[in-house]
């Protein structure tokens, strides 16, 4: 079984599929892709009850979790305490994305680099500190909010107004309760995904994402509007580095605490003048990350994730295809504020055999049509020789799938080495 509904799910969904060890997959609650591929069950994430009564009724020998509220909520911590193999972190080790003031925390006793900051749980409090500070800055929700608690400042005006909002407006709800204020690091960012088992560490290939809503990196944040992988700038001396100032010190200090952590992890990471320094943790696959970095894995996701589980990560040898992905995200008119939902989407068997659409925002129609029912609708993924091949293929089909509205950004991975 894989909880959740969106892209990430699809990739996770149509991965296992190629394992032989695999005979049926159910994806709680799924969506109008992972129909095609699996079977949907309407059980929502956060639904401990159910999705343990399904668990065990079905006779499911793996779960996989994919995002990160059921994570924070501690939804593996209780699939073990019924001995039900789950993959994904346990509810202390999620804090690492849960809480930013955790990550903090941690990074500045381990000596991890990271930005400046400091964080604060009361308003006036808060707002004194950002008073004494320079533009640019970074204003977070301690909690989580959907990838959308984050507001990069250019002003102390900006600054202000994102702090109201967050702890005075509650516009993130309980996870604004908290804010962490930081300098804003200037480079290039990128995300750094490895599978762990608290002790050993199988990273994949990089991937950059692309936060903001429209074209040359403007307009609202948003969960991502595509991604490519791997980036041409990644040489192996830096990756060296990444892997042993972030990645294994991350670990290393959560074992540390007391934490064995068991799942991916996710490094989101700005690329300074100074060294690589990073931005957030999660505690899972990123998404859209997921949908460029899976079509890339050439060993059996399930060994992987089974012997995570197990503890038992360095029996397995994690192979990778040397191969360059893209993914462009379609998302409804309006994302990431108000869109409409329940529109038909025409043309998704219209692509090239090289395309893998992954469904985000969709859902089966009473029908049988496939209609939009999310912000971020579909990812369409190419994959070729280079980053310009595999982009190519993207935006070539990318026209001939269609519904009201639909928007994408036409530059992701235009400058992969910017």
């Amino acid at each position: 079984m894989v909880i959740g509904g969106g892209g990430r799910e699809h990739a996770i969904v149509w991965k296992l599929r190629q394992s032989p060890q695999v005979e049926s997959i159910f994806v709680a609650p799924g969506n109008g892709g992972t129909a095609a591929i699996a079977r949907n069950l309407d059980i929502e994430p956060t639904d401990f009850p159910r999705l343990l009564a399904a668990v065990e009724s079905m006779g499911i020998d793996l779960v996989i979790v994919g995002p990160e509220a059921p994570l924070a909520a501690g939804l593996i911590d209780d699939f073990q305490s019924r001995r039900i193999p789950a993959f994904g972190p346990v509810k202390a080790a999620a804090q690492l994305e849960s809480s930013k003031t955790f990550a903090r925390s941690l990074m500045e006793k381990y000596a991890i680099p990271c930005a400046k900051g400091k964080s604060f749980s009361n308003y006036a409090e808060a707002r004194a500190y950002l008073l004494e500070q320079t533009a640019p800055l970074v204003v977070k929700a301690d909690g989580l909010a959907a990838g959308k608690g984050v507001s990069v400042c250019s002003t102390i005006a900006e600054a202000e107004a994102a702090l109201a909002n967050i702890m005075e407006s509650r516009a993130f709800g309980q996870a604004g309760s908290t804010v962490v204020i930081e300098e804003c690091l200037v480079g290039q960012e990128m995300s750094f995904l490895a599978f762990t088992d608290g002790k050993t560490l199988a990273v994949m290939p990089p991937a950059c994402d692309y936060k903001r809503a429209f074209d040359g990196n403007l307009g609202p944040n948003t969960g991502g509007m595509g991604a490519y992988s791997p980036p041409t700038f990644l040489t192996p001396r830096l990756k060296a580095r990444i892997e042993s100032t972030v990645m294994e010190p991350v670990i290393r200090a959560l074992a540390s605490e007391g934490i064995n952590y068991r799942g991916v992890i996710y490094a989101g990471l700005m690329l300074t003048e100074s060294g690589p320094k990073v931005l957030e943790f999660n505690a899972r696959f990123g998404d859209p990350e997921t949908q460029i970095i899976l079509p890339q894995l050439r060993t059996d996701l399930v060994d992987i994730m089974l012997n995570i589980i197990n503890g038992t990560l360095e029996k397995v040898k994690v192979e990778w295809d040397n191969t360059s992905c893209v993914t462009v995200v379609m998302a409804a008119g309006g994302y990431p504020e108000t869109y409409k939902k329940g529109l038909v989407i025409n043309g998704l068997g219209d692509v090239d055999e090289q395309v893998t659409v992954f469904h985000a925002g969709t859902r089966l129609g009473n029908d049988g049509k496939v209609v939009t029912n999310g912000g971020r609708v579909l990812n369409i993924t190419g994959c070729g020789e280079s980053i310009a091949a595999a982009r190519e293929i993207a935006y070539r089909n990318i026209g001939r799938i269609t519904f009201e509205g639909a928007q994408y950004r036409s530059d992701i991975a235009l400058f992969p080495g910017s």
